[in-house]
């Protein structure tokens, strides 16, 4: 039996960063798109996240969401080994409400490229949609799945209140 690679990694820096994360996941999931996850910690699992970031494009993964909180140097750090586009989730934090995330991930030099989103459930969303359009460029069946839910998504809006 052949398995086809998961073109999606979702990588995030502890477990309870999955709070955030599996909104992610769940638009991949709507969208059919496999994905795999995995905690890798910036901070406390280095050789991890050097293993992680080195195999990612050679283990067909084609797009990274990376999730973390505080000082949130995991999508950075991802992007500084490897030249897939790494999409970088800021986790709301407990001390700053996730605006210290945030700046960790979109404050970074030139040419370490970090796709930042917005903080929290709605970054995750978002992340999981660009992810998809990034892949919808090859793939006209996921094209097609995606304009549908785009269009889902603009027909459930009221007209009225």
């Amino acid at each position: 039996m052949t398995t086809t690679p998961a073109p999606v990694a979702i990588i995030m820096g502890s477990t309870s960063d999955w709070d955030t994360m599996q909104h992610a996941a769940a638009i991949l999931d709507g969208l059919k798109i496999a994905y795999e996850k995995h905690v890798v910690s910036a901070h406390r699992t280095p050789d991890r996240l050097y293993k992680f970031a080195k195999n990612a494009k050679d283990n067909g993964v084609q797009v990274i969401i990376a999730g973390a909180g505080g000082a949130a140097h995991l999508p950075g750090m991802t992007s500084s080994m490897t030249t897939l586009p790494v999409l970088g989730v800021p986790v709301e934090s407990k001390a700053l409400q996730g605006l210290d995330s945030l700046l960790s991930i979109a404050q970074m030099p030139a040419g370490i490229p970090v796709g930042t989103l917005a903080i929290g459930k709605a970054g995750a969303i978002n992340a999981g949609l660009l992810a998809a359009s990034i892949l919808a460029l090859n793939d006209k069946a996921l094209a097609k799945r995606l304009n549908t839910w785009r269009k889902e998504q603009t027909d459930s809006v009221a007209k009225k209140p």
